[in-house]
């Protein structure tokens, strides 16, 4: 329980610990959750998985500004609690909120008015359109849902409370295993819905989700200055949130502005070459989930701790999370590498496909050791409140370098296949180790100091 974990005191191995296996357990399930509803797509038609397909990168857009408005919550609430300002963050809670509600609402109007013209630009029919927005509609109007969610999350987490969530996810994944169906084909007085049965159980799940956290920030700790008074809104909260947020909503943009880079390269080897990529891609996911955990954990652990002005336990925190993330990366790329074609093959049989795979998963596992550094560190610049060195981080790796270079490799050098993997490994590995040359830098700038930082 979040109350008995001191994060400005404990042992850093024991915080890491104890916040990064739920962080991660619950990112699992989230997956799950993530190949159930595809899985069901699958039953109704293989026009409906093109269609849950297509409304992902439009989809990515709530994503985006959930993991924006969640990290700024967890930073400014755990940095309020290691100054010691309980008011404050309590009232960064409530106006967390209604960050939450006034961005829902942009998105909401977003999501459904820009939809068909983007379903059109990937190349969908009119009736393609129509199917796809039976579901994306429901899931745009339940934003205000999942943002509520996230903020809630985010006050926890700032609390080191990262069970809370974790329940609600693994509680989503079963409880979507019994509505899907009842909503795609019906039960007794409740009708069908096809495709949008699916995004009618997802809303249901959030709702359900969303009043579990409600329960959980009602009774933590600093609720108690939590008054009616709170939730009107203050601009100079409001403003605070927006700057901490903004930066972090389109570096996650960014994420995906990148996947569609790798993309257009790996599109001009073929529909076989893309298949397998996304297969391989499914299986890197998993593996990286811990240091999924470990970035919760370290912009929980870290805001409170810079609140708090606990500079040491920063650095102590940051070569702990980057050695803990580097070497279960170094295992796991053991086990990628020299099992990457099994991997593959349980997503797809087609021979063509698990090539192409293959040769991407014996490449990422060279690549993965040096991931937890891109992780960690935008997490540490997110809980020092320095969020525009995320966006610069994600622009320059995701973007900027990745297309020159690939473009390069492929159009000029007239690479094949594997070079796209390869000269990604190498940007990553080039731009990771330039960033851990300036973090030490960077950190004393910052506290105002002259630190080793690679000292533990």
């Amino acid at each position: 329980m979040s109350r008995s974990i001191k994060l400005t005191k404990d042992p850093i191995w024991s915080l890491l610990r104890k916040v990064t296996i739920p962080a991660s357990v619950g990112s699992l399930f989230q997956t799950f959750y993530n190949l159930v509803d595809t899985w069901f797509a699958g039953k109704i038609s293989a026009e409906a998985i093109g269609a849950i397909a297509k409304s992902f990168p439009i989809y990515f857009t709530i994503i985006a500004v959930g993991v924006g408005l969640g990290a700024a919550t967890n930073a400014l609430i755990g940095n309020s609690i290691g100054e010691k300002k309980e008011r404050t963050a309590s009232l960064y809670i409530a106006q967390s909120l209604i960050f939450a509600l006034a961005v829902s609402v942009i998105v909401t109007l977003f999501g459904l008015n820009v939809s068909n013209f983007l379903l059109g630009v990937m190349g969908s029919d009119a009736n393609g359109i129509a199917l796809t927005r039976e579901y994306l509609d429901i899931i745009f109007y339940g934003t205000f849902i999942v943002l509520l969610q996230i903020s809630l999350n985010g006050t926890l987490n700032a609390q080191g409370d990262t069970k809370s969530y974790r329940n609600v996810l693994i509680f989503s994944f079963f409880l979507n295993i019994f509505l899907n169906p009842l909503f795609i084909w019906g039960y007794g007085f409740i009708p069908g819905f096809g495709i949008a049965g699916l995004a009618i159980a997802t809303v249901i799940s959030q709702s359900i989700g969303t009043i579990y956290l409600a329960y959980k920030v009602n009774n933590c700790k600093i609720r108690k200055y939590l008054k009616i008074e709170c939730f009107i809104p203050k601009f100079e909260f409001l403003k605070t949130l927006v700057n901490q947020a903004v930066p972090i909503m389109f570096s996650m943009l960014f994420i995906g502005v990148g996947i569609f880079n790798i993309l257009y390269f790996i599109g001009q080897f073929g529909d076989l070459a893309t298949a397998g990529y996304g297969a391989a891609l499914r299986v890197e996911q998993v593996f990286l989930l811990p240091v999924i955990g470990l970035n919760t954990a370290v912009l929980s652990i870290g805001g409170q701790n810079f609140g708090a002005k606990a500079f040491d336990r920063i650095r102590e925190l940051y070569t702990k999370a980057l050695f803990f993330g580097c070497s279960f990366m170094i295992v796991a790329g053991i086990i990628l590498f020299f099992g990457a074609e099994f991997f593959v093959t349980l997503f797809t049989d087609n021979k063509e496909a698990i090539k192409h795979g293959t040769i991407y998963l014996k490449v990422a596992a060279l690549i993965g050791p040096i991931y937890p550094a891109f992780f960690i560190t935008t997490a540490v610049f997110q809980a020092v409140k320095k969020p525009l060195y995320s966006l610069y981080l994600s622009i320059l790796r995701l973007t900027a370098f990745p297309f020159l270079s690939l473009w390069y490799v492929i159009n000029i050098r007239g690479g094949d296949y594997a070079d796209i993997f390869y000269t990604i490994m190498v940007t990553n590995w080039l731009m990771g180790i330039a960033l851990l040359i300036f973090i030490g830098y960077f950190l004393n700038n910052v506290f105002k100091q002259n630190k080793t930082l690679f000292n533990y």
